[in-house]
């Protein structure tokens, strides 16, 4: 296992090794790695590729893996003959991924909920045993299915995420994006189209063909022929919420700016629709696909942001030229990244404002991507009584990796076993943002690091680290902090919650920081020893006192605070 993995995870370690086996035992009971998967089934005799489909959805949703990804439960897989071609999956696909497809899962499936007021919005629950008995028809779709493969993967081209990952998102290369993009969706919709209309013959549904053998129009949604019949009941008085559910315009006459002779077509598509029962069920909203996707202005907000934080998180931005942990405020951090002009230009398209003031922009953009360094800042009382459950594990840890604990003679593990840490739930921390980084286990996700209250008081904008920190360096950011602060006449008691974020740290040091280290030439773990026992002696308190400290809850006078040995 490599070091820097088994760092990352050594903190669930009792979590992961009392998960349950398929034998009723834990990995810890059988012998088994704490950290190593579950289960990675591997299917002999099959293709390397898989085609997935979504367990619980509205719709049928199948996708072809060519690159051997690892799918969980809610995942399941498909697996070819190992002769089984490209072509062979694309046309499977192809099938699977069709409205007469999506009927037959749909009629023998489980309900599973959603909206009571349109049925395409009610998910089902489709099981690979079900799926296993699906009727396959003489001959499968394999030219529609290929072009539509080809149209998806110039459709990813496309995404805000692939300009901002491939140039400086500008105006206009997003707008050129959202242009191609639109224009490909459009013609995947008319492709999928005439897979279905395909399909509803090659299983007998129809005898006259109905796909178009010209060059395909695009398609907005809206002007499929199911929907020019829902926009015409649409006008007759019967209420649906399709179009607005799906940002679509209703149009109940056949575009004029289409060819002729497929103008002509969907007219006998309508005709269908209108005298073959069998049709008419299946070209509902039911079982068309929705084509329904994120409004293009938040993808874009997403990407633009994602861009401006991986530039944020730059490693120059948090070491000094000795390469030592240097924390920035806001304010620190807008003075540099405001004369990077491409850093600039990206801002104010995520701001939306031509003229914001970088510092506005940035506090905004980082308002919810650091979490507190101190527990008492991150979590509520019920969140930090869980904690002290995962300290105490934590301790026991320690203490069977250095041969302390008494063992079982049979299954050489610590007797008593060491007790599985509480869950964290969302109630347990102070923020929703903080929940959303670190989960039920308390795995930090985040990018940066928050300081409350620890900002200079010429400077009130946010003092922030880089969580990308390890231990080592994140005591000694917080060393650098109270030096600072020190120097600006800080007193004792108010550095005190730094000192606790210290002795907070302080284990982690002294487990993985204890041998010398190069850059330094001394072993960190005795630093950090040295300054917490100085820190805390000067500050008149001990270990118990600063885990006990508290901030002043909202409405509390600093006076009451300082009374009951806190403040900040």
């Amino acid at each position: 296992m490599h070091p820097t993995i088994k760092k990352r995870l050594w903190a669930i370690r009792t979590e992961l090794g009392n998960r349950a086996t398929f034998s009723g035992g834990t990995y810890f009971s059988e012998g088994r790695p704490w950290y190593g998967w579950h289960q990675l089934p591997r299917d002999v005799d099959t293709s390397p590729m898989s085609i997935a489909y979504a367990f619980v959805a509205t719709h049928n949703h199948f996708i072809l893996d060519r690159e051997v990804r690892l799918f969980n439960h809610a995942a399941p897989l498909i697996k070819l003959r190992i002769d089984a071609s490209e072509e062979d999956h694309l046309a499977l696909l192809g099938l699977l991924n069709s409205s007469a497809a999506c009927f037959w899962l749909k009629e023998k499936s489980q309900e599973k909920g959603g909206a009571a007021d349109a049925r395409w919005a009610r998910t089902y629950e489709f099981t690979g045993t079900t799926l296993k008995n699906f009727p396959l028809p003489m001959r499968l779709p394999s030219h529609r299915s290929r072009a539509l493969d080809s149209l998806a993967k110039r459709l990813v081209d496309y995404l805000p995420q692939t300009v901002a990952q491939n140039e400086v998102p500008t105006h206009e290369a997003l707008d050129a994006a959202q242009a191609e993009h639109e224009c490909t969706r459009s013609m995947m919709i008319a492709h999928q189209e005439e897979l279905d209309w395909e399909i509803y013959r090659l299983y007998g549904l129809i005898d006259e063909d109905l796909t178009y053998s010209g060059v395909l129009p695009c398609i907005k949604l809206g002007e499929r022929a199911f929907e020019i019949v829902l926009a015409r009941a649409t006008e007759s008085g019967k209420e649906t919420a399709w179009f607005e559910r799906h940002d679509s315009t209703p149009t109940s006459e056949i575009p004029e700016h289409w060819p002729t002779d497929y103008r002509e077509l969907v007219q006998r598509r309508l005709s269908v629709i209108a005298s073959n029962n069998k049709i008419r069920l299946l070209e509902q909203p039911e079982y068309k696909r929705r084509w329904a996707i994120q409004p293009w202005e938040k993808r874009v907000q997403a990407a633009l942001k994602d861009w401006l934080l991986d530039r944020v998180e730059d490693r120059a931005l948090w070491f000094d030229r000795e390469g030592r942990p240097q924390p920035r405020s806001v304010s620190q951090l807008a003075d540099v990244l405001a004369r990077n002009e491409d850093f600039r230009i990206v801002l104010e398209l995520w701001a939306r404002r031509p003229d914001v003031p970088t510092v506005t922009a940035l506090q905004d953009l980082l308002a919810d991507q650091a979490v507190p360094f101190l527990a008492a800042h991150r979590y509520k009382p019920s969140g930090l009584e869980k904690r002290k459950a995962w300290v105490h594990t934590w301790e026991l840890q320690r203490k069977e990796d250095a041969g302390e604990l008494p063992l079982d003679p049979k299954t050489k593990l610590p007797d008593p076993p060491i007790p599985v840490p509480p869950k964290y739930k969302p109630a347990d921390f102070a923020k929703p943002a903080y929940w959303e980084h670190r989960g039920k286990l308390d795995v930090p996700k985040e990018r940066f690091i928050l300081y409350p209250d620890a900002n200079r008081e010429t400077d009130p904008t946010p003092l922030l680290g880089w969580a990308g920190w390890d231990h080592a360096q994140q005591a000694l950011a917080l060393a650098a902090i109270m030096n600072e602060r020190e120097t600006e006449g800080w007193t004792d008691e108010r550095i005190v919650p730094l000192i606790a974020g210290l002795a907070e740290l302080q284990p982690w040091v002294r487990q993985w920081h204890g041998e010398v280290d190069p850059t330094y030439g001394v072993s960190l773990a005795a630093i950090i020893d040295e300054e917490l026992a100085g820190r805390a002696q000067r500050a008149g308190k001990t270990l118990d006192d600063l885990a006990a400290w508290r901030p002043a809850a909202t409405g509390r006078s600093r006076r009451s605070t300082t009374k009951n040995g806190g403040g900040a």
